[in-house]
This record gives structure tokens, C-alpha cells and sequence, in this order.
């Protein structure tokens, strides 16, 4: 099976994806860029399209982050390579897209929109996107204020509520995995599903299995989710589970 950089770099130009983000493929690979004037320019409904699509707008969008964190620091350059478990052989190809989105004068905005759109009936591929740009931002051991805002507005732009962005927040950058105190663990291992601390258990375990159900990686992988980033859905499963199993020890219900 072709990985994702295959499908990136190895003759999925940017005239086959389309939109902006087919545009800033095409500017690495050299060639001319067809606009593509038609309102569904860059929706591509094959697997193939919406893979390389999330994983250019990965690139793309961290790249735009860095700029409003005003430096790239090592810590997160490493965690961008994590993510993408990138071969050596592709590093300068994906350097390419980072180092041209980082300069060109458009902003993030078309970027989350066309990723949006492709996307927009598969919103837990989307907040794997954002979930990318949590775990980027926060590798140097701190998270700026203007990267939580940066991620507050690609959330709208894909369409999140408030309270999904909150609660992806918690998921992502909460303390109680991190040895928070009791009450800070209560509270985020609610804000983790989603729910209030005065939820009946019903209204928690329907969270919470709605949550499994939606953020599973076989699941995620079918809607267009690179392989390649299974690791990071893993691990957000793990913290809704981590969650749920401290409520239910603190509630004593099974």
C-alpha cells in the first residue's frame, strides 16, 4: 500500500487536489497552477484526495501557527515529525510546503475552509486536524495564548461549537495528565467527555460511548485519516478512556 508521502509526492500534483491547498502543491512541484473556477474546485470524494488533502493541511496550517507563535522551536519541529512518522527520504519534500506556506502572503483562512468543506460531514476528521495543531503547539512545553486562539478560529471556521472546542482543549492540553490535583482531574476528566459534573450517569456513559464510536480509528481511517496518524487518534482515545474510568471509579457505578 502507497504510504501518504507517495500519494503527496509521487504524482498526486496539485491540479489533481484543487483549491488553495492544490495550489501550494503545485507551486513546490513547479508547474502551473489551474485555478479552477468551479464552486467545487478541490472537493474530492476519493480517499486518495481527502488523505492528501488532511495531510497537506496539516503542513500547511502548523506552518501559518509558527508564524503566529513568532519562532519554530526545535521541540516542535520534532513533534511535527512524530506526527507524521516522516521517511527521510520525503523531509525536504515536506519542508518544501512548510517553508512556502510559512511565506506566502495568503492566510490560514481558504486553507481551513477548503478542508472544511471536503470534511464537513466528518467532523471527527477534523478535530483530528486540530488535534495536530494542540499537540504541535504545545511541544515546547508551553502553549502562547495566540496558538489557543489560532486553534479557536480554525474551529470555527470547521464548523465546532464552543463546547466541542472546549472540550477538545481539555482533551489535549488538560493538567490531570500530568499529575493535576484531584479536583483539577475531576473536573477535566468531565470536561474530556464533554459533560457537565452534575450529569446523571446516563448522560455520561452516552458521552462517553458516543465519543468511542466517533473517534475510532478504524472509523477515522475510513473517512479519509492517514494511516500515518493513527498514533495520535490512539492516544486521544486512550485520554476519553483514561477520563470515563475516573468517573466511574469516583461514582462507583459499572
Amino acid at each position: 500500500m502507497m504510504s501518504i508521502w507517495g500519494k503527496v509526492f509521487g504524482g498526486f500534483t496539485g491540479l489533481a487536489l484543487g483549491g488553495p491547498l492544490g495550489a501550494i502543491l503545485g507551486a513546490v512541484a513547479g508547474h502551473a497552477y489551474d485555478t479552477m473556477k468551479s464552486e467545487k474546485a478541490g472537493i474530492s470524494s476519493s480517499i486518495d484526495g481527502r488523505q492528501v488533502a488532511f495531510t497537506t493541511a496539516v503542513i500547511v496550517l502548523s506552518a501559518k501557527m509558527a508564524k503566529v507563535d513568532g519562532h519554530v522551536d526545535r521541540k516542535e519541529v520534532d513533534a511535527f515529525k512524530k506526527i507524521f512518522d516522516i521517511p527521510p527520504s520525503e523531509v525536504e519534500g515536506v519542508g518544501r510546503i512548510f517553508n512556502e506556506a510559512k511565506q506566502n502572503s495568503i492566510g490560514f483562512e481558504p486553507y481551513a475552509k477548503q478542508i472544511s468543506d471536503m470534511f464537513h460531514e466528518d467532523r471527527a476528521v477534523l478535530e483530528e486536524l486540530l488535534g495536530a495543531l494542540f499537540y504541535i503547539a504545545k511541544a515546547d512545553g508551553e502553549i502562547h495564548q495566540n496558538e489557543v486562539q489560532f486553534c479557536a478560529e480554525i474551529s470555527k471556521i470547521f464548523g465546532l461549537s464552543d463546547r466541542d472546542f472546549e472540550r477538545l482543549k481539555t482533551i489535549h492540553l488538560a493538567s490531570w495528565r500530568d499529575g493535576g490535583g484531584d479536583q483539577s482531574e475531576s473536573l477535566s476528566a468531565y470536561g474530556v467527555l464533554g459533560v457537565k459534573p452534575e450529569a446523571s450517569e446516563k448522560e455520561v456513559k452516552q458521552a462517553y460511548r458516543k465519543l468511542v464510536r466517533d473517534y475510532h480509528p478504524d472509523r477515522l481511517i475510513a473517512e479519509g485519516l492517514p494511516q500515518e496518524f493513527i498514533e495520535l487518534a490512539n492516544e486521544k482515545l486512550a485520554v476519553i478512556n483514561n477520563a470515563f474510568d475516573q468517573i466511574q471509579k469516583q461514582r462507583g457505578f459499572s
